[in-house]
């Protein structure tokens, strides 16, 4: 098998295989050598695919996981629903979970910084550190980023020089929504002021917190955690 075709399939697998799938690639022209023309895929012959098929596996693996996380929300057919949630992970993948080498999962990826105008062409690129190098240890990531990602575990996937504080935990783990009340700031008022819009940036303060003890005892450590985990 050709390297390229050998490093998707690498990829796809460590994506799907974990949840009871099994992918294995093909030509689009074989697939349309096979059927009539108005069922034939549009695309050019030597195409790149991957056939997925699903193992006895994929029940407990993959159904279940999604029911019990999709149960509040509609489910018109369940089965296509979780295939189409877990092939839509590998469109993603390959954003998958990132892992820094020195902190493990216990970090952030904030933002760019753009310098246009200033052009570095013999800049050479970086090459990522391998810090989950095993299948096994891929597997145990993705399992926990995907369905335990409320316990944090998935984060230790390499052992962190350092992690977040149990304050930190705290402010992550509350909905976004709730996040300045847990500050003790007041929600700015959704309804413009009648200043002028050119002045909002400069005029809209936050209102002083209708409870002061809170706003000055959040980052303390006798800080209460909230009663359910998130993200």
């Amino acid at each position: 098998m050709e390297s390229k075709v050998a490093e998707l399939k690498q990829k796809i697998e460590d994506t799907l295989c974990p949840f009871g799938f099994e992918v294995y690639p093909f030509q689009v022209a074989w697939y349309n050598a096979l059927l009539p023309t108005a069922f034939h895929l549009p695309l050019p012959g030597p195409t790149l695919a991957f056939l997925v098929l699903s193992t006895p596996a994929m029940f407990d693996r993959a159904l279940k996981p999604f029911l019990h996380s999709y149960q509040l929300q509609p489910l018109t057919d369940p089965v296509d629903q979780c295939v189409a949630y877990h092939l839509g992970r590998v469109r993603e993948h390959i954003s998958g979970v990132c892992i820094h080498p020195r902190f493990g999962g216990w970090f952030a990826i904030r933002g760019v910084v753009l310098l246009p105008g200033i052009e570095v062409p013999d800049l050479p690129p970086t090459k990522p550190i391998d810090c989950v190098p095993t299948r096994t240890e891929r597997i145990t990531l993705l399992e926990g980023f995907n369905f335990h990602w409320r316990d944090w575990t998935y984060r230790d996937a390499v052992t962190p020089q350092e992690r977040y504080s149990e304050e930190q935990k705290i402010y992550f783990s509350t909905p976004p929504a709730q996040r300045l009340a847990l500050l003790g700031l007041a929600q700015p008022s959704e309804e413009p002021s009648s200043a002028s819009s050119e002045l909002l940036f400069t005029t809209l303060i936050p209102k002083r917190a209708k409870n002061p003890s809170r706003a000055s005892g959040w980052l303390h450590p006798r800080v209460s955690r909230p009663v359910s985990p998130g993200p």
